[in-house]
């Protein structure tokens, strides 16, 4: 590719086969402990056996892979061609355990099928929001991004079993804590391929002296299969069930809500331009990975937080490096024998690096939101509001339990809690603009009024007894004091509004 091109797009750099190969396999350990989950938690109480629930995340791997290579590479009308790795969405975890009680695997599978389905019928309309999603709502989102992934980091560190005898242990936690200081000691070197590989560098040294402490357990890697083709509708075919899918249909557009903002927030990290066509092409990518996952196996697609700030904290915006991630996914799909050895590296070792990236997601967010501008507006009402409801179902995670399904649903994920009343309040604040303006501002517009420091620099010139008389500064005498500019040249002039021409 020709440097411009690489200039004028920077996720459309290539970077060789070697490296793409090194930072894609950094993007699946990042991403290995949340895509392997839900198949687990959602075979558990389908009542499957071990095996069927190998197969469930196996089948999750290669469809995660496939879904990860149509976003990222693209083809026509499918694909955002940015760096993000797709995965089984947490989203829908809790609706589709509540169906699997009743309706079993094969309920599952046909809701995601014609909800996903629906799902892509209504994409254009999602794909005509981005001009409702300005900075202080992708701010804001980012931010509560990175902070709901905090929960995960915590657990991650503690050991994620809270039954094991050893969880939330000096041991684990120090562990963990040792891969932190390894990740900020390698991103401190001044090689950059060392420092850009600082997380994947720093798994595997915690991984090794875990091992050496006794804390990694290799010994299971050998059991089972070494070579094995997900095998489609392995659990029979999909049974259609309107209850099921009028509540995955739910799960569908918290998804597609959700894909969005990860898609404007991977925009802004890699500096590229995100208009509605490509979001559109990535919530296409999202919802045709969707239906054709139950094919294989799997469950509903979506875009991983986590590796949105892989991308930031590495800073490789390259969509190849994504793209060859999503290879290894696939072939990790076909060789659960790899899945075992990334399976066998330890969760403390994963927590530590976890804390770096995902507050590295937290920290984008902010740097979008010091672009808002909140002088004379109710911008800070907006951030204020939806950080705070997206941070409650992260605080409190019953704290929807006694609602209605649907509502548990759509408000469980702190993500799409804030997005969703960002979006609300940006429209009513912003754009609808009910009630008085101008005139008589918000206390909080008035709160967060802002005086620049040019401004100050100037103020510091005035005497004593200076005071405005009809928009011109005057002594205590009464007399003008002259403006001037840099050239020493006389300004005309007039208090509260632009300097007049001359």
């Amino acid at each position: 590719m020709a440097k411009g091109d690489a200039a004028s797009r920077p996720e459309d750099e290539r970077l060789g086969i070697g490296k793409s190969l090194a930072y894609g396999i950094q993007h699946v350990l990042t991403m290995y402990g949340g895509i392997i989950a839900p198949p687990l938690i959602i075979g558990s109480a389908a009542g499957v056996s071990p095996a069927e629930i190998g197969l469930l995340v196996a089948s999750c791997l290669f469809i995660g892979g496939l879904a990860t290579i149509l976003q990222s590479y693209g083809v026509p009308f499918f694909g955002s061609r940015l760096p993000l790795v797709q995965g089984t969405s947490f989203a829908g975890v809790a609706t589709m355990t509540a169906i699997v009680a009743d309706g079993g695997l094969p309920a599952v599978f046909g809701s995601v099928i014609v909800s996903a389905v629906l799902g892509l019928l209504i994409t254009p309309v999602f794909s005509r929001l981005v001009k409702f999603f300005p900075p202080v709502v992708t701010g804001t989102v980012i931010t509560v991004i990175g902070l709901s992934l905090m929960p995960v980091a915590a657990h991650w560190a503690m050991g994620n079993d809270t039954k094991a005898p050893d969880s939330g242990s000096m041991s684990n936690i120090g562990l963990a804590a040792l891969t932190l200081v390894i990740v900020l000691l390698l991103s401190k070197v001044a090689i950059p391929a060392v420092s850009r590989l600082s997380i994947l560098l720093s798994i595997v040294v915690g991984t090794v002296l875990a091992a050496l402490l006794g804390k990694a357990d290799f010994s299971q890697v050998g059991n089972g299969p070494i070579f094995a083709v997900p095998t489609p509708f392995g659990f029979g075919a999909p049974t259609f069930d309107i209850a099921a899918i009028v509540s995955m249909f739910i799960v569908i557009l918290v998804t597609l809500t959700e894909t969005t903002a990860d898609i404007l927030a991977v925009g802004e990290i890699v500096d590229t331009k995100v208009g509605k066509r490509r979001i559109g092409d990535g919530l296409r990518a999202d919802m045709a990975s969707s239906a054709i996952a139950p094919v294989f196996n799997g469950f509903i697609q979506s875009a991983f937080a986590q590796n949105v700030g892989l991308v930031a904290i590495t800073g490789v915006r390259s969509r190849f490096v994504v793209t060859a991630g999503g290879g290894v996914l696939v072939v990790l799909g076909m060789l659960p024998v790899l899945g075992r050895v990334v399976a066998a590296i330890p969760y403390p070792v994963l927590g530590g690096a976890g804390l770096v990236l995902f507050g590295t997601v937290a920290a984008s967010g902010i740097k979008t939101l010091s672009k808002v501008d909140y002088n004379g507006n109710l911008n800070l009402v907006i951030v204020a509001a939806s950080v705070g409801l997206g941070m409650v179902p992260i605080a409190v995670p019953d704290f929807y339990d006694r609602f209605p399904s649907w509502v548990g649903t759509i408000f469980h994920s702190g993500i799409s809690s804030a997005a969703l009343l960002a979006v609300v309040l940006n429209l009513v604040f912003n754009h609808l603009r009910p009630g008085k303006a101008g005139s008589e501002p918000s206390v909080f517009a008035t709160a967060t009024r802002v005086i620049d420091y040019s401004d100050l620099k100037a103020l510091s010139r005035l005497e004593n007894g200076d005071k405005v008389v009809d928009g011109k500064i005057v002594d205590a005498h009464g007399r003008p004091v002259p403006v001037q500019d840099a050239d020493g040249q006389p300004v005309p002039y007039r208090i509260g509004s632009e300097p007049e021409a001359h």
